[in-house]
């Protein structure tokens, strides 16, 4: 278990931000939050910290970015609450089959015009689930808005080794941890141990982050249950795998400060 037994789930998030720097918010993919749930994120949280947020579906899923401005001004302007606390916001798309698009063209006759009316001031992100659409001419699409290419590593997606472009779109990158959903609910529900080795994964992920590293770029990572069993352990063998391989140090989250507090850590 990750939380301490007995913990509030209203606890749960300021304890977090005291192991980890940054929390992927899966929630807002089902719809905007309210102002003030997106300011007590800001409240339980100390400085520094980062916020990745998923665009609501009706704007990915049910819209598929027609006539959606509206609600991605709404999105947009709660998020903006978090000041420079928010990070990423990742359009994270399904899988298109031939009866939503024809083929990719038809899809980027479509994301094209939505990408010029981005506002300025934010880090897009964009998910695919059709592995045939990504090539150097959509990556191309993505380096010339400053928008990054999500990087997953899951069963039907190809990993950064495998596609035969530069998958860096951005000065900034975003990976998603996300392993074999079916496999492994076969073995657990629980989620609270690592079920499935990912040493090997996980050892060429820190080697990929370390060469991503030197380029100047920076790395938004997340890690899901589904990659291992235990999301919080898969981050912590990443750590131990980034140290035991003699690379810089990563830094460490910062504390809450203690108002008022007579001793201060």
């Amino acid at each position: 278990m990750f939380y301490p037994k007995g913990m509030r789930s209203t606890d749960y998030l300021a304890f977090y931000a005291e192991h980890f720097h940054t929390v992927e918010v899966d929630s807002t993919f089902y719809g905007c939050p309210s102002a003030r749930t997106v300011n007590n994120w800001g409240a339980r949280t100390p400085k520094g910290f980062i916020f990745s947020v998923k665009v609501p579906q009706v704007i990915t899923h049910e819209k598929v970015l027609v006539d959606c401005d509206a609600d991605l001004k709404e999105f947009l302007d709660t998020m903006s609450i978090l000041g420079p606390k928010l990070g990423p916001i990742v359009f994270q798309f399904p899988f298109f089959n031939r009866s939503i698009f024809r083929d990719r063209h038809e899809f980027l006759d479509r994301l094209v015009p939505f990408l010029t009316k981005l506002p300025e001031g934010h880090r897009f992100a964009i998910e695919m689930r059709n592995r045939d659409w990504l090539n150097a001419e959509f990556a191309d699409l993505l380096r010339d808005h400053g928008i990054a290419l999500v990087l997953q590593d899951r069963s039907f997606m190809p990993s950064p080794a495998e596609l035969k472009f530069d998958p860096i779109t951005a000065d900034w990158t975003y990976i998603r941890w996300l392993g074999d959903r079916k496999s492994i609910e076969e073995q657990t529900t629980t989620w609270d141990k690592t079920v499935v080795d990912r040493t090997n994964e996980l050892s060429s992920w820190v080697d990929f982050c370390y060469q991503m590293r030197k380029r100047g770029v920076i790395v938004f990572a997340y890690a899901n249950n589904h990659f291992a069993g235990h999301a919080p352990a898969t981050i912590k063998q990443f750590q131990e795998l980034w140290q035991a391989k003699g690379l810089p140090e990563l830094g460490r989250p910062q504390k809450m400060r203690q108002e008022g507090s007579l001793f201060p850590d």
